[in-house]
């Protein structure tokens, strides 16, 4: 019967490679933690002839270890670098987009940048002349499935003078 310790190397970089491989699904560090202190702490004891046992101890070692001294440095600078980004309807207030139907009784149709139509209304003060189909405006305000509009050159203006 062959010493089968004597492949344990393999049986290292398999466990090293799933862990990395559960890693690119989870994306949390956890795994990636767990897969280096696999290969430095339990490949790293085998290479250097250390008995399974030890080659174990080191590799949990080394795995708690990085988990709790790297992972939070390296979760806390991915989500500093990341900041807020707006979804959903927040990301549709400051939107861009073109009049595809005229405004009539006040109500009209949108294609907004992000490529959805919406039922569209003027804000106050413009009148549905002032949106004809094809004419640019931007996102004022959000009500339900409603979005308030007004011409792009208009809100250019305004802030022009606020500015």
């Amino acid at each position: 019967m062959p010493d089968l310790t004597a492949y344990l190397w393999i049986v290292w970089l398999v466990l090293a490679l799933l862990f990395v491989i559960v890693e690119l699904l989870t994306l949390e560090f956890t795994f990636l933690m767990l897969a280096a202190g696999t290969l430095v702490g339990g490949l790293g004891v085998n290479l250097l002839g250390g008995p399974w046992w030890l080659q174990v101890a080191a590799a949990a070692a080394m795995s708690a270890l990085l988990l709790f001294t790297i992972r939070p440095l390296l979760l806390r600078a991915l989500r500093r670098s990341s900041g807020d980004a707006k979804t959903n309807v927040d990301a549709l207030y400051g939107a861009g987009g073109r009049v595809v139907a005229p405004f009539v009784d006040g109500a009209g149709s949108v294609k907004l940048d992000n490529g959805e139509t919406w039922t569209a209304r003027p804000v106050a003060g413009v009148p549905d002349s002032g949106l004809a189909p094809g004419t640019r405006v931007i996102v004022a305000a959000v009500r339900g499935a409603t979005v308030d509009v007004a011409p792009a050159s208009t809100l250019h203006e305004r802030e022009a003078d606020h500015g």
